[in-house]
């Protein structure tokens, strides 16, 4: 997975999305627990990651630190 990295939150969905800029067509697939991996239709990459429930699962940290339950390769 390569390109520009994309961060997008929406507030009022809390809905956070980590990916890499790219226009292609793909999908997402459900890991449980309310995260998902955003798939690339032609390739089967995974062209980023998104988290449902973001800013409630982070309300108590100082920090947005959260424990993914999935490893992820990005590079630049």
């Amino acid at each position: 997975m390569k390109g520009k990295m994309n961060l997008y939150y929406d507030e009022e969905g809390d809905f956070l999305e980590i990916g890499i800029s790219s226009a292609t067509e793909g999908h997402f697939k459900n890991l449980g627990s309310g995260i998902f991996e955003r798939i690339d239709e032609k390739t089967g990459e995974v062209m980023g990651i998104a988290i449902m429930g973001f800013k409630k699962r982070t309300q108590d940290l100082k920090e947005a630190k959260i424990s993914l339950p999935i490893k992820i390769q990005l590079s630049a």
